[in-house]
């Protein structure tokens, strides 16, 4: 009788193939902090907490990932000594763009600034333009996806991540990544410089 359960494993770094899916996005293999310690006085803790600045510019931030989803991380435990337990994260899809199918325990607020798409979760479609804000509940599956065909989508995403992997509520997995080939017709697609 096989000790193996019935379901094999998955792949990656536990898989006995030694087999790993494709990875097209650098935060997937690249070394992070998702929560710095807190180390040393109070009163060092709280100089250094009213030191650092309290304005970002996204344009100084380069864009990660394509080609029809870029992303920038702006705030988060890793580039920011102020965030402790948040993280803001700017995603650009090219027109007709999509990005990843992926669940996370952490829920998290996505607000639209250009375009209109929807989200399908947990295989319900909810539709969105500029101006609106969507909740992606605790431990749902979902994707978003540009609707428009003529231009660029824009959306920042607000989550309490790191405050979750502090709560060793960690589980996070991509059930479809995204597409390596750029939307149709969108071949010399680039997220705007501006932001």
């Amino acid at each position: 009788m096989s000790n193996k359960p019935d379901n094999p494993e998955g792949i990656g770094h536990n898989s006995e193939t030694g087999q790993k899916e494709e990875v097209v996005w650098e935060r997937w293999t690249k070394k992070r902090t998702f929560v710095r310690g807190l180390e040393g006085t109070y009163g060092e803790l709280y100089n250094e907490l009213y030191s650092q600045p309290r304005v970002y510019h996204t344009s100084d931030l380069n864009w990660k990932g394509g080609p029809q989803n870029f992303g920038k991380k702006v705030i988060n435990p890793q580039a920011c000594r102020v965030a402790q337990s948040i993280e803001t994260h700017i995603d650009a899809f090219a027109p007709g763009g999509y990005g990843q199918k992926h669940g996370h325990m952490n829920s998290a607020v996505f607000f639209v600034l250009k375009g209109k798409g929807h989200d399908i979760h947990d295989g319900r479609r909810l539709d969105w333009e500029a101006g609106d804000a969507l909740i992606v509940e605790n431990a749902c599956v979902h994707q978003h996806l540009s609707d428009d065909t003529d231009d660029e989508t824009i959306v920042l995403v607000m989550k309490a991540k790191p405050l979750f992997l502090f709560m060793h509520m960690i589980f996070q997995k991509v059930v479809e990544y995204p597409p390596t080939e750029p939307a149709p017709g969108q071949d010399g697609y680039e997220p705007p410089a501006s932001l």
